[in-house]
């Protein structure tokens, strides 16, 4: 990992402060606690309270596996960019509980400065993803909010964004409209600090519920924007992708189009590139998405080719899939490096 300084790009995200809660079990277990397999489902409060309980208890989980990691698609995104030896920040919600406390202090410790102090006296708990994992790899997620889907434009500080060169946006958070309001107020304050303002599409389903006001969005503040396939789809409304890419590059500098195990297609100002893709067994897709960010935007904040920037992000992508965890376990400069990408 390589230090950084004041001289070093500085990258602001801001989205679901959410903590992982995973706990090995077996198939048996998440048919009695009506757990669908291998994905990811919203719970209210009260289910994440009893999965939680059940977790604790469950026989098949040895104590010595389970683990508290803190997550989130841009706080895992931050930590890449972290590890590659940029500045990071975070923007994000947690509670003055014991996960909230937690959830801070590992974000400050993996390199990340967590703007926000925890929230005392919520109502709403911090959030969290109770995760179970099948002997086959399999992770079962089961998310709680709470209180980091009520992030808005008063937690938006605008000192945090001097020297700010960087922002990345986690759809995710664009539900309610102070989370959009957030979005536009650090967008503000970045362009003002003279940096550059993108977002992660996220989820398809994110982007049928707030179509226009995305459309809005990349048209409007954003300077980039990263989406897969069904993403760009969804939010153009048009299943051949050539002409949902017509659309973007139309409403915005610079478009980037994942699309899992095909080449990846990036687009600015009239450059395109597509990025093979490293093919790689996936022991677990979680995080592959937040990783490809992170090597993007740390290859355009150093001021990388397109071309270069999005062969980062692939291999950054690629070593999350190897193994269990949504964040990189192996020295990701060092492969650039290997690749005569630095």
């Amino acid at each position: 990992m390589t230090l950084a300084s004041d001289k070093t790009p500085y990258v602001i995200g801001i989205g679901n402060a959410v903590m992982d809660i995973i706990a090995p079990t077996d198939e048996a277990r998440l048919a009695e606690l009506g757990i669908a397999k291998g994905i990811m489902q919203l719970v209210e409060r009260e289910r994440s309270e009893f999965l939680m309980a059940a977790q604790a208890d469950d026989r098949s989980a040895r104590r010595a596996d389970a683990r508290m990691v803190a997550g989130g698609s841009v706080a895992n995104t931050l930590a890449g960019i972290g590890g590659l030896g940029l500045r990071t920040a975070f923007i994000g919600l947690v509670a003055d509980d014991e996960i909230g406390r937690l959830y801070a202090r590992q974000t400050e410790a993996a390199g990340t400065r967590f703007v926000n102090t925890p929230v005392a006296g919520s109502d709403l708990p911090s959030s969290r993803t109770i995760i179970f994992v099948t002997p086959d790899g399999e992770r079962s997620m089961n998310t709680y909010l709470g209180i980091s889907a009520e992030l808005g434009p008063d937690d938006v500080d605008p000192a945090v964004f001097e020297g700010a060169g960087w922002l990345f946006l986690e759809g995710y958070l664009f539900d309610k409209d102070k989370g959009k309001a957030a979005f536009l107020r650090a967008t503000e304050y970045c362009h003002a600090a003279g940096g550059q303002a993108g977002i992660a599409l996220s989820d398809p389903f994110c982007v049928d519920r707030h179509r226009d006001d995305f459309r809005k969005l990349v048209a409007g503040p954003m300077d980039y924007v990263i989406g897969n396939i069904h993403e760009w789809q969804s939010l153009y409304q048009v299943e051949d992708l050539e002409e949902a890419l017509r659309l973007a590059v139309a409403d915005c500098r610079t478009v980037i189009c994942t699309r899992s195990g095909d080449d990846a297609i990036l687009i600015r100002e009239g450059e395109r590139v597509s990025i093979p893709v490293q093919r790689v067994v996936p022991v677990d897709a979680t995080g592959a998405g937040d990783q490809f960010a992170a090597g993007l935007i740390y290859g355009l904040a150093c001021g990388h080719s397109l071309a270069a920037a999005g062969r980062m992000g692939c291999i950054a992508a690629s070593e999350v899939i190897s193994h269990v965890g949504a964040r990189p376990e192996a020295d990701i400069m060092a492969r650039f490096r290997a690749e005569g990408l630095v």
